[in-house]
Protein backbone atom coordinates (compact mmCIF):
# COMPACT_ATOMS: atom_id res chain seq x y z
CA UNK A 1 0.00 0.00 0.00
CA UNK A 2 1.16 3.71 -0.80
CA UNK A 3 2.54 5.98 1.98
CA UNK A 4 0.65 8.78 3.12
CA UNK A 5 2.91 12.11 2.14
CA UNK A 6 2.92 14.78 3.98
CA UNK A 7 5.32 18.22 3.89
CA UNK A 8 7.42 16.91 6.73
CA UNK A 9 6.37 13.15 7.25
CA UNK A 10 4.99 10.09 5.48
CA UNK A 11 2.92 7.74 6.88
CA UNK A 12 3.16 4.05 6.06
CA UNK A 13 0.27 2.30 5.65
CA UNK A 14 -0.77 -0.98 5.05
CA UNK A 15 -4.13 -3.30 4.84
CA UNK A 16 -4.46 -4.50 8.45
CA UNK A 17 -4.42 -0.69 10.10
CA UNK A 18 -7.11 1.43 9.05
CA UNK A 19 -5.79 4.01 6.78
CA UNK A 20 -5.56 7.72 6.98
CA UNK A 21 -8.57 9.46 6.11
CA UNK A 22 -10.36 12.84 6.43
CA UNK A 23 -11.51 12.41 9.93
CA UNK A 24 -8.02 11.75 11.35
CA UNK A 25 -6.93 14.73 9.35
CA UNK A 26 -9.17 17.04 10.07
CA UNK A 27 -8.67 16.28 14.05
CA UNK A 28 -4.86 16.63 13.88
CA UNK A 29 -5.63 20.19 12.11
CA UNK A 30 -8.17 21.67 14.30
CA UNK A 31 -7.54 20.31 17.88
CA UNK A 32 -6.33 23.31 19.81
CA UNK A 33 -2.56 21.82 21.28
CA UNK A 34 -1.74 25.30 22.26
CA UNK A 35 -1.13 24.35 25.65
CA UNK A 36 -0.74 20.53 25.16
CA UNK A 37 2.63 19.54 26.69
CA UNK A 38 1.93 15.89 27.89
CA UNK A 39 -0.30 14.60 25.21
CA UNK A 40 -1.92 10.98 24.83
CA UNK A 41 -3.80 9.80 21.27
CA UNK A 42 -6.19 6.80 22.23
CA UNK A 43 -6.44 4.53 19.38
CA UNK A 44 -3.27 5.85 16.87
CA UNK A 45 -3.63 3.87 14.23
CA UNK A 46 -0.77 4.73 11.12
CA UNK A 47 0.06 7.66 14.08
CA UNK A 48 -0.94 10.92 11.90
CA UNK A 49 -2.87 12.69 14.37
CA UNK A 50 0.04 12.57 17.21
CA UNK A 51 2.71 13.37 14.61
CA UNK A 52 -0.06 16.56 13.63
CA UNK A 53 0.14 17.56 16.83
CA UNK A 54 4.20 17.15 17.11
CA UNK A 55 4.68 19.53 14.19
CA UNK A 56 1.87 21.93 15.57
CA UNK A 57 3.83 21.96 18.83
CA UNK A 58 7.44 21.72 19.64
CA UNK A 59 7.21 21.16 22.95
CA UNK A 60 4.61 18.54 23.12
CA UNK A 61 5.23 15.09 24.12
CA UNK A 62 2.90 12.46 23.26
CA UNK A 63 2.16 9.15 23.70
CA UNK A 64 0.16 6.87 21.28
CA UNK A 65 -1.71 3.57 22.15
CA UNK A 66 -3.79 1.60 20.32
CA UNK A 67 -4.81 -2.28 21.09
CA UNK A 68 -4.22 -3.48 17.44
CA UNK A 69 -0.54 -4.49 17.70
CA UNK A 70 -0.01 -4.18 13.59
CA UNK A 71 -0.94 -0.19 14.54
CA UNK A 72 1.31 -0.07 17.50
CA UNK A 73 4.12 -1.49 14.72
CA UNK A 74 3.53 0.98 11.99
CA UNK A 75 2.85 3.72 13.95
CA UNK A 76 6.20 3.48 15.78
CA UNK A 77 8.11 2.92 12.40
CA UNK A 78 6.28 6.37 11.13
CA UNK A 79 6.91 8.14 14.15
CA UNK A 80 10.76 6.48 14.17
CA UNK A 81 11.09 7.98 10.66
CA UNK A 82 9.59 11.38 11.30
CA UNK A 83 11.33 14.90 12.69
CA UNK A 84 9.77 13.87 16.14
CA UNK A 85 11.08 10.73 17.10
CA UNK A 86 12.06 11.61 20.04
CA UNK A 87 8.71 13.11 21.36
CA UNK A 88 6.65 11.05 20.29
CA UNK A 89 6.19 6.84 21.26
CA UNK A 90 3.82 4.00 20.48
CA UNK A 91 2.26 1.46 22.94
CA UNK A 92 0.15 -1.64 22.46
CA UNK A 93 -2.49 -0.80 24.78
CA UNK A 94 -6.25 -1.13 25.93
CA UNK A 95 -7.44 1.68 27.14
CA UNK A 96 -9.85 0.40 28.97
CA UNK A 97 -7.52 -0.96 31.18
CA UNK A 98 -4.49 1.93 31.32
CA UNK A 99 -2.81 2.97 34.29
CA UNK A 100 -0.57 5.24 34.94
CA UNK A 101 0.57 7.87 37.83
CA UNK A 102 0.99 10.43 34.90
CA UNK A 103 -2.26 13.25 33.92
CA UNK A 104 -2.26 14.46 30.43
CA UNK A 105 -2.88 18.26 28.96
CA UNK A 106 -4.41 16.86 26.16
CA UNK A 107 -6.54 13.58 25.43
CA UNK A 108 -7.63 12.99 21.77
CA UNK A 109 -8.96 10.30 19.80
CA UNK A 110 -10.60 9.34 16.51
CA UNK A 111 -13.11 6.96 18.34
CA UNK A 112 -14.82 3.91 16.84
CA UNK A 113 -18.37 4.90 16.09
CA UNK A 114 -20.20 2.25 14.18
CA UNK A 115 -22.21 0.12 16.53
CA UNK A 116 -21.19 -3.77 16.80
CA UNK A 117 -22.60 -5.26 13.15
CA UNK A 118 -21.49 -8.24 10.87
CA UNK A 119 -18.83 -6.38 9.31
CA UNK A 120 -15.24 -7.77 9.11
CA UNK A 121 -13.65 -3.91 7.33
CA UNK A 122 -11.37 -2.70 9.92
CA UNK A 123 -13.72 -3.77 12.57
CA UNK A 124 -11.57 -2.42 15.50
CA UNK A 125 -10.98 0.89 13.97
CA UNK A 126 -14.53 1.76 13.43
CA UNK A 127 -16.96 -0.35 15.50
CA UNK A 128 -17.77 0.11 19.25
CA UNK A 129 -16.60 -3.39 20.24
CA UNK A 130 -13.01 -3.08 22.29
CA UNK A 131 -14.08 0.37 23.34
CA UNK A 132 -17.62 2.35 23.50
CA UNK A 133 -17.90 6.36 24.32
CA UNK A 134 -18.72 5.23 27.95
CA UNK A 135 -15.44 3.54 28.06
CA UNK A 136 -13.51 6.06 26.27
CA UNK A 137 -14.85 9.47 28.34
CA UNK A 138 -14.88 7.59 31.67
CA UNK A 139 -11.08 6.63 31.26
CA UNK A 140 -10.12 10.03 29.66
CA UNK A 141 -11.93 11.93 32.80
CA UNK A 142 -9.77 9.85 35.12
CA UNK A 143 -6.04 10.72 33.54
CA UNK A 144 -6.94 14.14 32.03
CA UNK A 145 -5.17 16.77 34.15
CA UNK A 146 -6.95 19.90 36.03
CA UNK A 147 -6.96 22.41 33.11
CA UNK A 148 -6.94 19.76 30.42
CA UNK A 149 -8.54 19.16 27.05
CA UNK A 150 -10.60 16.22 25.59
CA UNK A 151 -10.59 16.21 22.35
CA UNK A 152 -12.97 14.21 19.77
CA UNK A 153 -14.01 13.60 15.83
CA UNK A 154 -17.51 11.92 15.83
CA UNK A 155 -20.38 12.02 13.61
CA UNK A 156 -23.23 14.85 14.67
CA UNK A 157 -26.09 12.33 15.21
CA UNK A 158 -24.07 11.25 17.95
CA UNK A 159 -23.21 14.48 19.46
CA UNK A 160 -25.88 14.88 21.92
CA UNK A 161 -25.55 10.91 23.19
CA UNK A 162 -21.72 12.19 23.51
CA UNK A 163 -22.19 15.20 25.36
CA UNK A 164 -24.18 13.61 27.84
CA UNK A 165 -22.21 11.04 28.87
CA UNK A 166 -19.10 13.31 29.26
CA UNK A 167 -21.23 15.71 31.41
CA UNK A 168 -22.02 12.89 33.27
CA UNK A 169 -18.10 12.21 34.02
CA UNK A 170 -17.96 15.84 34.83
CA UNK A 171 -16.63 16.97 31.61
CA UNK A 172 -18.31 20.07 30.14
CA UNK A 173 -18.36 21.03 26.10
CA UNK A 174 -16.35 24.41 25.23
CA UNK A 175 -15.64 24.49 22.06
CA UNK A 176 -17.51 22.63 18.25
CA UNK A 177 -16.69 22.82 15.11
CA UNK A 178 -19.72 21.08 13.15
CA UNK A 179 -18.22 20.10 9.36
CA UNK A 180 -19.29 20.01 6.35
CA UNK A 181 -17.94 17.78 3.46
CA UNK A 182 -19.04 20.53 0.97
CA UNK A 183 -20.41 23.34 1.27
CA UNK A 184 -23.95 22.73 0.18
CA UNK A 185 -24.81 19.48 2.57
CA UNK A 186 -25.22 19.45 6.13
CA UNK A 187 -22.61 18.69 8.83
CA UNK A 188 -21.54 15.50 8.96
CA UNK A 189 -18.91 15.31 11.14
CA UNK A 190 -18.19 17.39 14.61
CA UNK A 191 -14.73 18.29 16.75
CA UNK A 192 -15.93 18.33 20.00
CA UNK A 193 -13.68 19.55 22.98
CA UNK A 194 -14.38 19.05 26.68
CA UNK A 195 -12.71 20.33 30.11
CA UNK A 196 -13.55 20.16 33.76
CA UNK A 197 -14.59 23.49 33.46
CA UNK A 198 -18.13 24.81 32.47
CA UNK A 199 -17.77 27.81 29.81
CA UNK A 200 -19.39 29.36 27.26
CA UNK A 201 -19.44 27.17 24.12
CA UNK A 202 -17.30 28.58 21.16
CA UNK A 203 -19.30 27.11 18.16
CA UNK A 204 -17.47 27.03 14.50
CA UNK A 205 -18.42 25.76 11.07
CA UNK A 206 -16.06 24.57 8.59
CA UNK A 207 -16.29 23.43 5.29
CA UNK A 208 -14.23 20.86 3.38
CA UNK A 209 -15.09 21.25 -0.13
CA UNK A 210 -17.05 24.55 -1.70
CA UNK A 211 -17.49 22.45 -5.12
CA UNK A 212 -17.13 18.88 -5.81
CA UNK A 213 -13.75 18.03 -5.81
CA UNK A 214 -12.46 21.68 -4.91
CA UNK A 215 -11.48 22.73 -1.66
CA UNK A 216 -12.38 25.36 0.45
CA UNK A 217 -10.23 28.37 1.39
CA UNK A 218 -10.72 27.53 4.88
CA UNK A 219 -8.84 23.94 4.47
CA UNK A 220 -6.21 24.63 2.40
CA UNK A 221 -5.26 27.24 4.70
CA UNK A 222 -5.65 25.21 7.68
CA UNK A 223 -3.83 22.14 6.24
CA UNK A 224 -1.24 24.45 4.42
CA UNK A 225 1.68 23.62 6.43
CA UNK A 226 0.94 19.88 5.88
CA UNK A 227 -0.53 18.50 2.06
CA UNK A 228 1.74 18.59 -0.68
CA UNK A 229 -0.94 19.17 -3.08
CA UNK A 230 -4.11 22.39 -3.19
CA UNK A 231 -6.37 20.71 -5.50
CA UNK A 232 -7.06 17.08 -4.96
CA UNK A 233 -9.18 15.65 -2.26
CA UNK A 234 -8.45 12.91 0.29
Amino acid sequence: MRPFRFQKFDIQQNADVFRVGTDAVLLGALANVSEAKNVLEVGTGTGIISLMIAQRNPEAKILAIDINVEAVNISQTNFSNSPYSDRVKSQLQDFKNFETEEKFDLIISNPPYFEINSSEKDILARQKLELNFGDLIQKSSQLLSENGLFAVIIPVDSEKEFTQICSENNLFLQRKVSIKGIKTSVPKRVVLEYAFKESEIKAENFVIEKAPRVYSEEYLALTKDFHQFTKKPL
